[in-house]
């Protein structure tokens, strides 16, 4: 069977909390999940056996912090950074931007009050997590990177499944690593097409407005939800190169961008099949 390493995406600190600060304890919750998952899509729901079929999961959440407020305004006491990056993500849907004021705190409680619940549930974990990873300086951006590629090295996978903001940290790694040879790239719900929060501000910066495939993957399969608010836009191909494949799939409109609903969808089922055995 060919190796698959998963990398996370936002809201996964309590992880580590629960397994007593421990990285690896928070890996294997995560891939017991994802396995579960998967095994639904991969089988059409047959009862779970505990199949193995991720490998490992590349664990970085505890490097970005723990973000703890739960109230329903809480990117309004978010820092600065995190509250640009709502600001600029907001203004994305449709019409909630369209009348941003100048003065940033106006501006986020003016959004805050357009938005469905679950859209200002989202952007609690969204905003700060890729304000911490975008940061100036990059610090926590090199050491998460460092992170994924130490998984991804030590397991030399087939195929990497990247999902919401672990496909940035994903495309970012294999960039920066290039003996990091992976057949298959499998992007789920991701947002580095992102205009003003992410694409711009990538490394390696795009050139004439287009990225490209990292070189030492094979191939490149986007899957997005048409209405996942992280996957903006949900069609990758409209800015980078070397997208061998998209999958626009309908998941479910209040549970647009988890995990669980993009692995057991059945979208991956085609392309993870020759390497399961």
């Amino acid at each position: 069977m060919g190796k698959i390493v998963g990398v996370h995406g936002i809201g996964k600190y309590h992880y580590y909390r629960d397994a007593g600060n421990s990285v690896d304890g928070a890996a294997a919750a995560v891939r017991d999940k994802w396995d579960r998952y998967l095994h639904r899509g991969l089988t059409g729901g047959r009862p779970y056996a505990r199949e193995r079929y991720i490998t490992e999961i590349a664990y970085y959440a505890h490097l970005l912090g723990e973000h703890k407020d739960d109230s329903p305004r809480a990117v309004q006491n978010m820092d600065t950074p995190a509250q640009e990056v709502f600001v600029a993500w907001a203004g994305q849907l449709g019409s909630v931007g369209e009348r941003l004021t100048g003065a940033l705190h106006l501006a986020t409680g003016w959004l805050l009050d357009r938005l469905q619940t679950n859209a200002a549930d989202f952007a609690r974990f969204f905003c700060p997590e890729v304000a911490a990873y975008m940061a100036a300086g990059g610090e926590a951006r090199a050491k998460v990177r460092a992170a994924v590629a130490g998984t991804i090295r030590r397991n030399q996978p087939r195929v990497v499944i990247a999902h919401s903001l672990g496909s940035v940290v994903t495309y970012e790694t294999l960039w920066a690593n290039p003996d990091l040879k992976v057949d298959l790239l499998i992007t789920l719900g991701s947002p580095l097409g992102m205009r003003n929060v992410i694409f711009e501000r990538l490394l390696p910066t795009p050139v004439n407005g287009r990225g490209r495939r990292p070189p030492s993957v094979g191939r490149w399969v986007n899957v997005a939800d048409k209405d996942d608010i992280a996957a903006i836009p949900a069609a990758l191909r409209e800015r980078f190169t070397g997208v061998d494949q998209e999958a626009l799939v309908n998941l479910d409109w209040l549970d647009f961008h988890t995990v669980e609903k993009y692995l057991g969808c059945g979208a991956l089922n085609e392309h993870l099949k020759p390497y399961l055995g």
